[in-house]
């Protein structure tokens, strides 16, 4: 199967594309412009699945790396050693934290997987994020990570691959020129009816992570 390029705004049915599709896994990945002798530049991915009132029903349905600290986590199948966030149901495993961007095998930067026959009835969508990580959270407590911003990402792109065959469904490349924002909504999967589409989003922050927490809890 021919995997579809999406442009912003786009919406694609990913049960029409993949019938019997169960399990996607979301890469994505991103080269930071670095600067020399400048402070580490670290992407993280993160996920927010919503109900009907776009708020996460819970905590758990917040899936970010900081779960891993809190015990709300599993194992990597292929990384041990590693450990994934993960959400009450097991619906939504998150990603590993890649600090620097820079993986040299070829893969995603960081992924999820999402297994749609876990999600609850009252999730309606979920949306992949991706955001800087600043200080003070940063791993060295870097004071000029502050300054950081997507101007300064280059080849940003996320994909949708069904984990059964290892066939990509579709990728979307983020475009956009960008000044001070540190947060960008990638895109969301969501339900039409029995099905599941993907709309590429590109919708950018400022305020990193912290921003979509506001918004969604």
């Amino acid at each position: 199967m021919a995997s579809f390029n999406l442009t912003k705004g786009e919406r694609f049915s990913l049960s029409k594309a993949a019938p019997g599709l169960t399990v996607v896994r979301v890469g994505m990945g991103w080269d930071p412009n670095d600067q020399v002798g400048g402070p580490d530049f670290d992407l993280d991915v993160s996920a927010f699945a919503l109900n009907g009132n776009f708020k996460i029903p819970s905590d758990s349905y917040f899936v970010f790396y900081g779960q891993v600290q809190m015990g709300n986590c599993i194992e990597d199948r292929k990384e041990k050693g590693l450990f994934r966030p993960v959400t009450k149901d097991g619906a939504i495993i998150g990603a590993i934290d890649d600090p620097d961007g820079r993986r040299s095998d070829g893969d995603d930067d960081e992924d999820m997987f999402i297994d749609l026959s876990k999600i609850k009835p009252d999730i309606e969508q979920i949306i992949v994020c991706c955001t800087i990580c600043k200080y003070p959270h940063d791993n060295k407590k870097d004071k000029r990570t502050l300054n950081l911003n997507f101007d300064q990402v280059e080849d940003c792109y996320i994909r949708i691959v069904n984990e059964s065959t290892g066939e990509e469904i579709l990728r979307y490349d983020l475009r956009d020129k960008y000044t001070k924002e540190d947060a960008v909504e990638f895109g969301r999967l969501f339900r039409v009816g029995n099905s599941w589409e993907f709309e590429a989003m590109g919708r950018a922050h400022t305020g990193s992570l912290q921003t979509l927490v506001d918004m969604y809890t």
